[in-house]
C-alpha cells in the first residue's frame, strides 16, 4: 500500500475489516465513527498530514488526554472510561491492520485502555423475581401469549435482543411433546452458534403461535391496530422488546429497573450458579473472549460469598 497520511486509511481498514476479519457492516460502522473521532483530533491538531510511521506515543497520550477531557454534548459530562475504550480499541484495530499490510507505525500494544475503577455492575434477578416477571403477562390476551414467550424465551436461552428479534417462526419446529429444542442462531461478528429452548419456553410459544391466524415469518410480531394493513414489517424491534421487558418490571414491581440483556445476564447467573464451567457459559452466550464471560465470576462469587456468611457465622455456631 503506498505511503499516505493515517487519515487516508478508513476505506482500506474497513476493507480489511470485512473481507479478512469477517465483521458485520454494523462492527463497522462503528469503528468507522470511533476512527472518525481520532481523525478529527488529528485534523484539530494540524496533524492531517501523520504518516503512520511517524505515529508516536506522545501523540496517543494527547489523544488520551483529550477523550478524558472531552464532554459528551448529549450528556454534558466527560465520556465514561468504557466509552474511552471503544475509542481506543478502535484505534488499536487500526494498528493491528498496519502490521497485517506490513505498513510500519506504533505497536498495537502501545495502546494502553484507560482503567475503570468502578466495577462494571451486572444486573440480575434472583429465582423469586424471575418467577414473578414470567408469569406477569396475561394469558388471555394474544399480546400477552407473546410477552410471556419474549420473556421465557429470553430466560431459556440467553439470546441477545437483536439475535431474538431476528427469530422466524419456521426455526422453532415444536413437537408434541414439547421437547427440548436447539437450533442456531447468528450473534455478533456473524458468529453461529446453539441456543436451547427449555420446556417452558416452548409451552408459551406452542399456545402464542396457536393463536396466530396471520403469515407473517417474524416470530414476535407487532399488534399495533391497523399495521397489518399498511404493508409495513411486523416485525418487533429491539426497542420494542425493551419496552416489553420494561413494562412488566413495572407490573410486577420489582426493584431491579431490568432490561433484556438483564434476562440475559440471569441466564447467565444461574447457569454458574447451578456449577456449569465457565467455559460452557461462555459458548452458551456466543461470547468471542473469555475474559467478557469472567465478570460473571464475580457475581457468583459474592452469592457465594453471602451465603456462607448466613451459614457459617460466629453468631449460628454458638447457638
Amino acid at each position: 500500500m503506498e505511503n499516505k497520511p493515517i487519515i487516508k486509511y478508513l476505506k482500506d481498514f474497513l476493507d480489511y475489516s470485512e473481507i479478512e476479519k469477517g465483521l458485520s457492516l454494523k462492527t463497522q460502522e462503528n469503528y468507522s465513527r470511533f476512527l472518525n473521532k481520532f481523525f478529527n483530533y488529528l485534523k484539530n491538531s494540524n496533524l492531517q498530514d501523520l504518516k503512520p510511521q511517524d505515529l508516536n506515543e506522545d501523540h496517543v497520550w494527547k489523544y488520551r488526554l483529550f477523550l478524558s477531557r472531552h464532554i459528551n454534548k448529549v450528556s454534558n459530562r466527560p465520556l465514561k472510561k468504557s466509552t474511552q475504550n471503544y475509542y481506543l480499541i478502535a484505534l488499536r484495530s487500526l494498528l493491528e491492520f498496519f502490521v497485517e499490510k506490513n505498513i510500519n507505525s506504533l505497536p498495537p500494544s502501545k495502546i494502553k485502555l484507560a482503567k475503570d475503577r468502578s466495577e462494571r455492575e451486572i444486573k440480575f434477578l434472583n429465582l423469586d423475581q424471575l418467577k414473578k416477571l414470567l408469569s406477569s403477562p396475561d394469558d388471555n390476551d394474544i399480546k400477552g401469549l407473546r410477552d410471556r414467550s419474549i420473556l421465557e424465551t429470553l430466560f431459556s436461552t440467553g439470546l441477545r435482543v437483536s439475535e431474538l428479534v431476528a427469530l422466524n417462526r419456521d426455526q422453532i419446529k415444536i413437537k408434541n411433546n414439547l421437547e427440548f429444542l436447539e437450533i442456531s442462531v447468528v450473534g455478533k461478528g456473524q458468529k453461529v452458534r446453539t441456543v436451547y429452548f427449555s420446556e417452558r419456553a416452548l409451552s408459551a410459544i406452542k399456545k402464542y403461535l396457536d393463536k396466530r391466524n396471520d403469515i407473517d415469518p417474524a416470530l414476535f410480531i407487532n399488534y399495533k391496530p391497523g399495521i397489518e394493513k399498511t404493508g409495513e414489517s411486523r416485525r418487533l424491534t429491539t426497542k420494542s422488546i425493551e419496552t416489553i421487558v420494561k413494562k412488566y418490571i413495572k407490573i410486577t414491581g420489582l426493584p431491579v429497573m431490568a432490561t433484556p440483556h438483564t434476562l440475559r445476564h440471569s441466564f447467565a447467573t444461574d447457569l454458574m450458579s447451578q456449577g456449569v464451567d465457565l467455559r460452557l457459559v461462555q459458548e452458551f452466550l456466543g461470547h468471542k473472549n473469555i475474559a467478557t464471560t469472567q465478570v460473571y465470576t464475580h457475581v457468583t462469587s459474592k452469592q457465594l460469598g453471602d451465603i456462607h456468611k448466613k451459614i457459617h457465622s460466629r453468631k449460628n455456631f454458638d447457638k
